[in-house]
């Protein structure tokens, strides 16, 4: 059984392993940042499991590619395959999302359902809109990991992923917003 999380674990486990990587790589290398990655990430399941009692599929997920991915690049010595990890990523939510629509199933419902009261129709074009944005962002990481030089990628990584996210969940919100009121009336 779950015990409902203090406030101050989803920022942590969330962001602490994004941190871990930008210190590691700017305070040493790619390869220095990928063992941080490793480590936060590592650290980050095992509180949510210690304290929520349970680890969510997401950063589960999350984790284990990781692991996979940044033990290849260390291994072989070879950044390609950090790089990668985050079209993975998404390609994998993608498909999850897009996936569980074709079986009829909103996956995005069951997460958000306690913020927002949307019909299912709302739920259905919501969840495409997320599985496409993230064919998108597993695109343009490819063509900036294979076109631009490490620096450019880390900091397109950490900071204009994550600004590109937070700008697509703005985006969403007239939509949500006009969907939650017609939920309520």
């Amino acid at each position: 059984m779950s015990k409902p999380a203090p406030p101050w674990l989803k920022p942590l486990t969330d962001y602490g392993p994004i941190a871990a990587f930008m210190a590691g790589y700017f305070t040493a290398d790619l390869m220095t940042a990928t063992v941080w990655l490793m480590v936060a990430t590592a650290i980050a399941v095992i509180l949510s499991l210690v304290i929520e009692r349970r680890v969510p599929w997401m950063p589960l997920t999350t984790a284990i590619i990781v692991g996979v991915f940044g033990g290849l690049t260390l291994w072989l010595n070879d950044e390609t395959f950090i790089k990668m990890k985050p079209t993975i990523i998404q390609l994998i939510f993608a498909g999850v999302l897009l996936g569980g629509l074709a079986f009829g199933k909103s996956f995005l419902k069951p997460m958000l359902q306690s913020a927002w009261t949307l019909s299912d129709a709302a739920w259905r074009t919501l969840t495409v809109r997320f599985g496409l944005f993230f064919i998108g962002t597993a695109a343009l990481n490819e063509v900036v990991w294979r076109t631009q030089s490490t620096d450019f990628w880390v900091t397109f990584k950490v900071f204009g992923l994550m600004g590109l996210t937070l700008l697509f969940f703005l985006a969403q919100t007239p939509f949500i917003l006009r969907q939650n009121k017609a939920g309520d009336a």
